[in-house]
């Protein structure tokens, strides 16, 4: 069943074309994931689905009796409103009657809840008033404690709730894993997979987007090119893709360069020329000036330093307590030079003072912390205060001047912010005028004009489109020095550590060997925590998702079965067989000519690939379970 349409919907900013005679179809069930540039106008297009921004040409149609529901990327603010008031706000005006309702029941005040009893039986309220209640206890939402005590992971909750009361056909969700932590996004998940209507989102997190979605929609240069495939699919049929744009665009250039070449012949020649190819070298001049070309990568790569000693830090039975809390148990670690270790854990439970404590900011309560020698640290953080909103780039980065030395090299300041896809006018744009993905890309760029040897990045992928993602997963790789990275993009986790430091439980920190894929094929599993004091006292921790079975579980420390032992003996080799049939085939779907091929074929053999992938994480699941017993 068709919900919504947009048919020829064309939209301009200045001279910046977002829209150009899109066609897109939402149908119930569509689960729609939008990528693009930063900038690209994913939130605006949104937006015109959502019908806040009208378009300049092209129509909307929606379905009659179709709704819609929209998550803004920004947190609802933190003020003294209460948890029930938003969320019955995705009501209108009924809201506000049954919130009106609830805090006479609050307030034990009798009057007031007869005439608000009455305007809700005249209203048909009480069917409302359920659903709220139900979005509230689905949720775990303390219905009245004020916005001001729930932290950012909890008012993004709130917001969610907000907009599911509606009972909407259509969700619209703008980068909702934001300001969630593992646990939460993992929840989240489940949530949209559970949802009953349509679905649009924006994301960066790919692991996010893979699980969620079964229709990519890529918004480049103004057109909306889709494709009937989870995300990893697309990768290769947008790289399919752009080949062929490329090839076309290289044999249209070598014919117009060959009529160019014949129009500016002789005299004899042009009192000959044919009057029709005139017409027709002027038509391919409008339409070589008419093309949008591939905006281009952003590029850029981190300063080298001296190299730091080998040891970058050591830290033997080292403890911290705050306020007669322990916030991390007696911890060994040994951090060498080369080192990428990624640390895990909830909102909460104290990344940010394992950093403090690994960089000696913050001393040990037991034990102790030893520091190598030659270390340069650069720091990224996720709030941004490393930016001057008052101030444009070339003050922020450059110190206001012209040049800026790089690598030994002087490099021009534009020269050196274009690296990172800010173009001439942008870098004269205060700070706080910029999107957050821009202010994302200049602390990089402030952070990698710097020499160092030891990267600390707290949450750096927020708001960067997947592009700039996959290049800054490059540089880390390729990084000299030693990194300490603070993420909850589980795929940017995958590529980029070689260990992870996990809160498996409060205060008591382990560290596993590879990134976070590894650790929960290990088992790896959250345990519940208590909220942290700035939270609201009646909210329950994320419900952790469970990694092993309940039988698993109950048998965990027994002995095997006959038959279960010589199935986890045989596993490792089924387990190689399957990832050498992966690998074969994947190199056959990476052949030149292999989408030359009858269309039949190819979707087989990538169906093919999806069964075995799929086929592969059981097995893998089932060797962890059984392991784990």
């Amino acid at each position: 069943m068709t919900l919504l349409r947009l048919e020829a919907a064309s939209l301009h900013y200045g001279t910046q074309i977002l829209l150009d005679e899109v066609e897109l179809t939402i149908n119930r069930g569509d689960r729609i994931g939008l990528l693009g540039r930063n900038g690209a106008g994913k939130s605006t297009l949104l937006k015109v689905l959502l019908g806040d921004i009208q378009l300049e040409s092209g129509e909307r149609r929606v379905s009659d009796g179709v709704k819609l529901a929209y998550l803004d990327q920004n947190l609802p603010d933190a003020d003294e409103v209460d948890v029930y008031d938003v969320v019955a706000s995705g009501l209108s005006e009924l809201g506000e009657l049954l919130a009106r309702y609830h805090h006479c029941i609050v307030g034990n005040d009798m009057e007031g809840m007869a005439r608000a009893q009455s305007a809700l039986e005249a209203a048909d309220g009480w069917r409302f008033q359920q659903k709220v209640e139900s979005i509230i206890s689905q949720l775990e939402l303390p219905a009245d404690s004020p916005m001001s005590e729930l932290s950012g992971g909890w008012r993004r909750r709130v917001a969610l709730g907000r907009a599911l009361v509606s009972d909407p056909d259509i969700l619209l969700l703008d980068e909702p894993t934001n300001h969630l932590d593992i646990p939460a996004i993992e929840w989240l998940e489940r949530q949209t997979k559970d949802f009953a209507g349509a679905l649009v989102l924006i994301t960066h997190d790919r692991s996010f987007l893979q699980n969620t979605t079964n229709i990519i929609a890529e918004l480049d240069r103004g057109h909306l090119r889709q494709w009937q495939a989870s995300y990893q699919d697309f990768l290769r049929f947008r790289e399919q893709a752009l080949a062929a744009e490329e090839k076309e665009n290289a044999l249209f250039d070598k014919r117009l360069a060959e009529e160019e070449k014949w129009i500016r012949q002789g005299i004899k020649a042009r009192r000959t020329r044919n009057e029709g190819r005139v017409r027709a070298l002027k038509a391919m001049r409008e339409e070589r000036r008419a093309r949008r070309d591939q905006l281009g990568k952003a590029d850029f790569k981190a300063e080298d330093s001296t190299r730091s000693g080998k040891r970058v830090a050591e830290l033997h039975q080292a403890s911290i307590e705050l306020g007669g809390e322990t916030i991390i148990q007696p911890l060994d670690l040994l951090i060498t030079r080369g080192d990428r270790i990624g640390i895990i854990g909830p909102n909460g439970a104290g990344k940010s003072t394992l950093i403090k404590l690994l960089l000696g900011e913050l001393p040990p309560h037991t034990g102790s912390v030893k520091l190598g020698t030659q270390l340069e640290i650069a720091y990224f953080e996720q709030l941004r205060e490393q930016l001057d909103p008052e101030q444009n780039l070339i003050d922020n980065i450059c110190g206001g001047q012209e040049f800026i030395e790089i690598n030994g090299k002087r490099r021009h300041a534009i020269s050196y912010l274009g690296d990172f896809l800010f173009t001439p006018d942008r870098v004269r744009t205060p700070a706080g005028a910029l999107s957050g993905g821009e202010q994302n890309r200049a602390i990089l760029a402030r952070l990698f004009s710097k020499p160092s040897n030891l990267l600390v990045l707290d949450e750096p992928t927020n708001d960067l489109d997947i592009e700039t993602l996959e290049l800054l997963e490059e540089i880390l790789i390729d990084y000299q020095g030693t990194v300490l990275l603070v993420s909850h993009d589980r795929n940017f986790m995958d590529q980029v550590v070689t260990s992870v430091l996990v809160f498996e439980e409060p205060g008591r920190v382990v560290e596993y060997a590879g990134g976070y894929s590894d650790w929960v094929a290990r088992g790896g599993t959250w345990l519940t925590r208590e909220p942290e004091p700035t939270e609201a006292k009646a909210i329950p921790a994320p419900e952790p998702q469970k990694q092993q079975s309940n039988a698993a579980n109950t048998r965990k420390g027994n002995k095997l079965s006959y038959k279960d032992q010589r199935e986890l003996d045989a596993l490792p080799a089924r387990i190689e067989e399957l990832e050498k049939q992966q690998t074969d085939l994947e190199a056959e779907l990476a052949a030149p000519d292999f989408y030359q091929q009858d269309h039949e074929h190819t979707n087989a053999r990538l169906a093919a690939l999806s069964d075995l992938q799929s086929e592969l994480e059981q097995a893998y699941e089932r060797w962890a379970e059984l392991d784990g017993e």
